[in-house]
C-alpha cells in the first residue's frame, strides 16, 4: 500500500507560480512511477507530469517548459514546480503512483491516489 497526501495548492494570478508537494509513505516498491494528474470541471483527468523509478520525467505538451517534476528523497516527496501559470491550468491536482516503473497517460493504470489539491489561476 502507498499513501499519498498533496499540499501547496491555492489561488494565483496568471503568470504566477505555485509549488505542489506530494508526501508519500508506505511500500516504496509500489512506487515505480509517480506523477501528477489534474481534472478541471467537466473534463477528463489528464496526466500532467510523471517521474519513473529511474528519474525520467514526462510532461503533457501543455505544460512543457513551464512545469518541473522532481523527487526529494530527503523529504520523500514528489514536487511539481509550476511557473507561468495560465487560467487553463485551473484544476484539481492529484498525486498518483503505480508499482510498474513506466508511466502511461491513462489514469486508470495508477493504483494509488491522493485526495487532491485545488489550483486556481485567475486572469
Amino acid at each position: 500500500q502507498v499513501q499519498l497526501q498533496e499540499s501547496g495548492g491555492g489561488s494565483v494570478q496568471a503568470g504566477g507560480s505555485l509549488r505542489l508537494s506530494c508526501a508519500a509513505s508506505g511500500n516504496a516498491n509500489a512506487r515505480g512511477c509517480m506523477g501528477w494528474f489534474r481534472q478541471a470541471p467537466g473534463k477528463e483527468r489528464e496526466r500532467v507530469a510523471v517521474l519513473d523509478r529511474f528519474n525520467n520525467p514526462a510532461y503533457a505538451d501543455s505544460v512543457k517548459g513551464r512545469f518541473t517534476v522532481s523527487l526529494d528523497n530527503a523529504k520523500n516527496t514528489l514536487d511539481l514546480q509550476m511557473n507561468s501559470l495560465k487560467p487553463e491550468d485551473t484544476a484539481m491536482y492529484y498525486c498518483a503512483a503505480r508499482s510498474v516503473s513506466w508511466c502511461p497517460a491513462d489514469p486508470g493504470a495508477y493504483n494509488f491516489w491522493g485526495q487532491g489539491t485545488q489550483v486556481t489561476v485567475s486572469s
